[in-house]
């Protein structure tokens, strides 16, 4: 969804699913674990019909952006397949995490809440709440009530229409304030849309290396600061360095998706399972001190 912009989403998937395979493969010698980058927005390209695990990445730009036009129509009718052949045969049908730019357009194809264009754009190192639902989801049940990941959104979902997500057989996962409030913002920041596809506003493969690359940048930092203030701006450059915060969503969050999928799969084809991401501050530790590479 990077529409030919390079893009830190791209390294970050690529390093996630790297490590998920050399994981797959150490268990299952010989397996064969290709990756195939495609890019709808540029070059009309759709995933595979027989993938099995999707990675939707992010913008820029706009939601509303060529939503009509082909490569659109055919992401969103990739959509519409993979909830299909999920409800019909789930135990061979496609999983697809779908991010940020990736997340809006499936709010707005499937309609379970209002798309807006933010006052001005949120980013930075935030706090999301889980929901009661998302407690009791695989993605989010680990995080309990809270966690922390990158944002750059200028866009937010609001207003969740909930008879027809429950049509869909989804749920809300994960909220910018938690229940009941909106001290931090209404925005709706995860979905498990319908059977096979789940998503979210925010980034959790963004990993410490690239964020803070990223917002070490002076156009970037002066941008922090003028919209949240020198002190906010210092708090997150701490909050980045604590491996129980972004570093810990980047290891836990998709990794364990890639891995319950696997096993799914594994069950089905007669591969050896392979275990869940070692949860451990050595872990996160490590992952915090990994330089960021191009993409």
């Amino acid at each position: 969804m990077n529409n030919g912009v390079p893009n830190e989403a791209v390294r970050c998937f690529r390093r996630l699913f790297e490590a998920f395979a050399s994981k797959a493969r150490a268990a299952n010698p010989g397996l064969e674990t290709p990756l195939v980058h495609v890019q709808p927005r540029n070059l009309g390209e759709v995933p595979p019909v027989d993938t099995d695990l999707v990675l939707s990445s992010g913008g820029p730009g706009s939601p509303r952006d060529g939503y009509d036009q082909p490569w659109a129509d055919a992401y969103r009718n990739f959509l519409d397949k993979v909830v299909e052949r999920n409800t019909v045969a789930p135990q061979t049908a496609p999983s697809v995490f779908a991010v940020c730019h990736s997340f809006e357009l499936s709010v707005l194809h499937f309609g379970v809440a209002t798309m807006r264009e933010r006052v001005a754009t949120k980013f930075g190192l935030m706090p999301a709440y889980v929901t009661n639902d998302g407690m009791k989801s695989d993605v989010f049940q680990p995080f309990g009530d809270r966690l922390f990941a990158f944002e750059h959104r200028g866009w937010e979902a609001v207003d969740v229409d909930a008879k027809k997500l429950a049509k869909l057989g989804g749920k809300l996962l994960a909220r910018e304030s938690r229940e009941g409030r909106i001290d931090k913002g209404e925005a709706l920041l995860a979905f498990q849309f319908a059977p096979g596809l789940v998503g979210t506003q925010f980034h959790p493969e963004a990993d410490k290396p690239g964020v803070v690359a990223w917002i070490s940048r002076p156009e970037k930092a002066m941008a922090f600061k003028m919209a949240y203030g020198d002190e906010l701006y210092e708090r997150m450059m701490k909050s980045l360095g604590d491996p129980t915060r972004l570093a810990r969503t980047f290891a836990i969050m998709i990794p364990g998706w890639l891995t319950r999928r696997f096993n799914h799969i594994a069950e089905v084809r007669g591969y050896k399972p392979i275990p869940m991401p070692e949860e451990s501050m050595e872990a996160f530790e490590a992952i915090n001190e990994r330089p960021a590479t191009a993409s």
